[in-house]
């Protein structure tokens, strides 16, 4: 996953906007800020804009379903819950999910974060694969239900169909189908046990290939 250097720019330029979209900010704290820099510097812009709209899906969500979240949380998550895909921080013993997860913490660390918030961070990275009760871990059941639209197309009810079509256009899918798919194969060589093999066997390809943010990415007739 090579992210091309001349667009570094032009994506941090969007990324920094306070209003990610209409409605929805970008939590203004430092650790916030690094996270961008951090998936800009080392993902690809098709898996930064991925991130983005994963906390979009989840910040509205939350916001229309009355669910208290921690914004900051979910956004420093949310821009770092796939870095465990990139070839600096791949693990070839773990799935990219735990491998995200301990880059989430250390990344905390630095933030000045205390252990407790630490160990959240990571959880909710790992979380957004293996799936999480609302109950018991908030921000980690918002960004799994925003990355499987985001990815697979689940639930698209859940969100206006205007606003879905917004949030495409503002923060373009660019290449995530074929970027994604090829890491997730190549996860599955070489991790056969891991939870990214078993979305392979299990037809991940396919739910790329007719998400239905994709249709809504299309201009209208009208």
């Amino acid at each position: 996953m090579t992210k091309p250097s001349s667009l570094q720019g032009v994506i941090l330029e969007g990324v920094l906007t306070d209003e990610l979209i209409p409605g929805i900010v970008r939590p203004d704290t430092a650790a916030a800020a690094a996270a961008d820099e951090v998936s800009i510097t080392y993902c690809t812009p098709a898996i930064v804009n991925h991130c983005l709209r994963s906390y979009v899906w989840a910040a509205w969500y939350a916001a229309n379903g009355g669910i208290a979240f921690d914004p900051e949380l979910l956004y420093v998550s949310s821009m770092l819950h796939d870095i465990g895909l990139v070839p600096e921080f791949d693990s070839h013993t773990v799935p990219f999910e735990d491998a995200g997860g301990h880059v989430a913490w250390v990344f905390a660390a630095g933030a000045g974060w205390p252990v407790a918030r630490r160990r959240r961070a990571a959880e909710i990275v790992v979380h957004h694969m293996r799936g999480a009760e609302l109950s018991e871990d908030a921000e980690g059941y918002l960004l799994a239900i925003a990355t499987g639209l985001d990815i697979s197309g689940r639930n698209p009810e859940w969100w206006p169909e205007g606003f879905r079509r917004g949030v495409v256009r503002a923060l373009p899918r660019l290449s995530l189908r074929e970027e994604f798919v090829q890491c997730f194969e190549d996860q599955a060589r070489r991790k056969p046990e891991s939870s990214a093999a078993r979305a392979v066997a299990g037809g991940i390809a396919g739910r790329l290939a007719t998400n239905i943010l994709d249709a809504d990415a299309a201009p209208s007739a009208d």
